[in-house]
């Protein structure tokens, strides 16, 4: 006899049934909020290149406006816009002339930003982009610690696969919640992009894991006939957990304490799992192979 038909043996979905899924879907609202959480905490700002006249107080005369400044400090690009990722060698104070135009310079006045960039805040305080000068000549690296992501979630998924036939679900599930809250936290303290982008492997990793346990028992602790329902039930929880992430990333302009938000739910959802029980089918198939074992023990010589 199926399990499923124990179940329904059993009386189908009842108290015990929606206590294991309850936990499991809290767990998968917070799924896609990482999934997506590059969206905001690596946004790339406005930026341009910090000038000494314009960005030292202390070199800045007191007769000039901002406005000014900017325009015999930063190149102009085709759209009359600053330039992302150049600067003048010295004020081009010819700049300043009645008949002069924007682009009365040469490429040869200009350098690249050497003493860093300055960041618009308007939209985020702080991203992982202006927190290691992901911008110009280093704007490739952005997209390096995106695809190490999705890299530890493939990998995360072989591996958890095989992990939790071999010691169970929620021993797996278990295992992978404080994984991932521990290293999207300690991400905020990562003291360089190499060092980040390995705590974010970390946390792909673990969040395969999450979603194949967490999958895996709301499928076994589901009649058949439910479950369609709690599947569609488990994609609104994934459509509502990208509106949380929506709110939490505008009311936290912060990278770090973006961060910081997303893996707090995942300590809870630790001392939750601890509370669930083992995954049916993998306590049957030990108690198999336990009898097997002690069958096998028992043959003569």
């Amino acid at each position: 006899m199926a399990f499923s038909e124990l179940l329904e043996r059993a009386g189908g979905v009842g108290l015990f049934q929606t206590l294991q899924v309850l936990p499991l879907l809290l767990a998968s609202i917070f799924l896609p909020s990482h999934m997506l959480l590059d969206n905001f905490s690596a946004a790339t700002p406005g930026h341009r290149c910090w000038a000494h006249m314009l960005d030292s107080s202390s070199e800045a005369p007191a007769n000039l406006t901002r406005e000014v400044l900017l325009l015999i400090s930063i190149p102009r690009g085709p759209n009359q816009e600053p330039q992302q990722c150049r600067r003048f060698r010295h004020p081009q104070w010819q700049l300043l002339a009645p008949n002069a135009t924007a682009t009365n310079w040469s490429e040869a006045a200009t350098e690249p930003c050497v003493d860093g960039w300055v960041y618009d805040c308007s939209t985020f305080t702080s991203t992982v982009v202006a927190e290691w000068g992901l911008v110009c000549g280093r704007q490739g690296l952005k997209p390096v610690g995106q695809a190490v992501f999705m890299a530890g979630n493939l990998l995360g998924a072989l591996a958890w696969g095989l992990l939790s036939c071999w010691f169970g679900r929620k021993s797996m599930l278990s295992w992978c919640c404080p994984q991932v809250a521990l290293a999207t936290t300690s991400a905020i303290i990562a003291p360089s992009f190499l060092v980040y982008c390995g705590l974010r492997f970390l946390n792909a990793f673990g969040l395969a894991g999450i979603i194949l346990t967490s999958t895996t028992l709301m499928v076994e602790w589901t009649t058949t006939r439910r479950r369609a329902v709690t599947m569609t039930i488990l994609g609104c929880t994934y459509c509502t957990g990208q509106m949380v992430l929506g709110g939490l990333a505008f009311a936290l302009r912060d990278w770090r304490a973006l961060h910081l938000a997303m893996s707090a739910p995942f300590f809870a959802i630790f001392l939750i799992s601890l509370w669930l029980p083992e995954s049916a089918r993998c306590s049957l198939s030990r108690a198999n192979q336990s009898e097997r074992f002690r069958n096998s023990k028992r043959r003569p010589g």
